[in-house]
């Protein structure tokens, strides 16, 4: 596990905030959303940062003595092209026009449900200039949480009225070299990890000249509208009486945020380790597993062993898992909103902390092949809306671990006119159950040592970090040989 980087002083200049509006009239109306929208621990802004450069066979970067190379494409003048700020500025505008509801603004009514007034308020947008070039920040590979956070603005405060507040807003932030940034303040209500790319994928097609996007977006959020049902266990792991187990490191106010990075011949090789141990135990493997199985098994129990969880108390992994193709009668494409649920895992720490990893990995496997049925989705939802409903609270218990995969969501595919993706970084922030949160993300386009490798996010208190990078460096090991 790398730790983070000596990051350079850099100053960053913001300019006033304005609000970027569709650019042709769009329809006023108040929409409804779903259950899992109106999940309330969603409803709270997430902050991503992207990282681009100028593409070194584009002809309109700016070049070492500040001469720029003419050039005109379709759609965009010649100033356009090579001031970023206004080209995404007038993308969101188009996009803006197709997913008209991101300039409304969003509220919970007076019965506690989220709807989304569509009057075409704007989208916050705000240019930025900051004084170094972007590859002196390792295009923001490594770099601490707080320089990140000068890259981002949350505008949750933003014109807030009577109407609501925004759902989301931009900062895009100039460098010296020709790069920028992107800096995405997004309320997860509106939408999750796939509809978030196929928002940003249609401003990318606009940069390139498109007319409409390719994927038109679909609203028909009444299809994940669950009811209100008596309490019943989802499966055999809810619903039991147990002690959840403890750390004494938890709770803290003093978190680290950093990355684990792995390569592809490490996670080959942990498939391969676990494969062999369930031969050597005469078992007969009825299927392989995936990257996300064997690493969300791994770092549940590197989280489980650094947190110095007590051995009779249980510990929960929640898997999140995309519904999207799964749910009967499957989503349309171009439905944005949030479409996915938890696969859940509860193991005693004793277990968890001694026996053979590949068992525990095998659970996992178990689990997402329940919560991919479908009476299991429908039910979830309705378990979320009953919960809603009732008002209960459910806090974080801080020993878990919640795994998301962000690897296939192409954002790192995803370019603006002539400048092409090469990071992306999320910041725990006010990201829901941030300290239960892991992140498995695509490695930065740096390093070609680390293609098809990935990069794991995650926060812990500080005397529990040190343990947590012993037990990722063991994974590690026969890659410096």
């Amino acid at each position: 596990m790398e730790t983070t980087h000596q990051t350079p002083s850099f100053l960053v200049i913001r300019k006033d905030v304005e609000l970027v509006k569709p650019s042709k009239p769009t329809p006023s109306e108040i929409l409804s959303l779903s259950t899992l929208d109106n999940n309330p621990p969603l409803e709270r802004y997430t902050h991503v940062v992207y990282a681009y450069r100028a593409k070194s066979n584009s002809s309109n970067h700016v070049n070492h003595n500040n001469h720029v190379h003419d050039h005109v494409a379709s759609n965009f003048v010649a100033d356009k092209l090579l001031e970023p700020a206004c080209m995404i500025k007038e993308a969101l505008s188009k996009a803006l026009v197709y997913y008209y509801p991101l300039a409304g603004k969003l509220r919970r009514d007076s019965n506690g449900d989220l709807r989304i007034t569509c009057n075409a308020a704007g989208v916050p947008f705000l240019v930025a200039e900051a004084d170094c070039q972007l590859s002196s920040l390792r295009y923001l590979d490594g770099i601490g949480i707080e320089t990140l956070k000068q890259l981002v603005s949350d505008f949750q405060s933003y014109d807030v009225d009577s109407d609501g507040y925004h759902p989301i807003g931009l900062q895009v932030t100039k460098f010296s070299c020709g790069g920028l940034t992107i800096g995405l303040c997004l309320s997860h209500s509106i939408c999750d990890g796939p509809g978030t790319g196929q928002f940003l994928k249609a401003m990318s097609e606009f940069t390139m000249g498109k007319m409409e996007p390719t994927l038109k977006p679909v609203w028909d959020r009444e299809r994940l509208t669950g009811k209100t049902i008596e309490a019943v266990p989802l499966n055999s792991t809810e619903g039991e009486a147990f002690s959840s187990a403890t750390s004494p490191y938890l709770p803290t106010s003093e978190l680290l945020h950093d990355c684990a990075y792995l390569t592809s011949e490490s996670i080959k090789r942990l498939k391969m380790k676990l494969m062999k141990e369930i031969v050597d135990s005469n078992e007969v493997p009825s299927e392989s597993f995936t990257t996300v199985e064997v690493l969300g098994g791994f770092i549940w129990r590197a989280r489980a062993r650094a947190l110095n969880l007590n051995p009779d108390g249980k510990t929960l992994f929640v898997l999140t898992m995309g519904i999207r193709n799964h749910f009967v009668p499957p989503l349309p494409d171009g439905y944005y909103g949030n479409a996915f649920i938890g696969s859940n895992v509860v193991v005693m720490g004793k277990d968890l902390n001694e026996q053979p990893l590949s068992k525990t990995v095998q659970l996992i496997k178990q689990s997402k092949k329940t919560a991919f049925q479908n009476d299991y989705i429908r039910h979830s939802i309705d378990v979320t809306e009953t919960t809603r409903k009732q008002n209960k609270k459910i806090e974080s218990t801080c020993p878990n671990t919640v795994f998301t995969d962000w690897r296939h969501l192409g954002l790192l595919e995803i370019g603006f006119g002539s400048w092409e993706a090469v990071n992306i970084e999320p910041i725990p922030w006010n990201m829901s159950g941030h300290v239960d949160l892991c992140l498995l993300m695509p490695p930065a386009k740096l390093d070609p040592a680390m293609e098809g490798g990935a990069r794991i996010l995650v926060s812990l208190p500080r005397p529990a970090m040190a343990k947590f990078k012993e037990e990722i460096d063991s994974l590690k090991v026969e890659d410096d040989d």
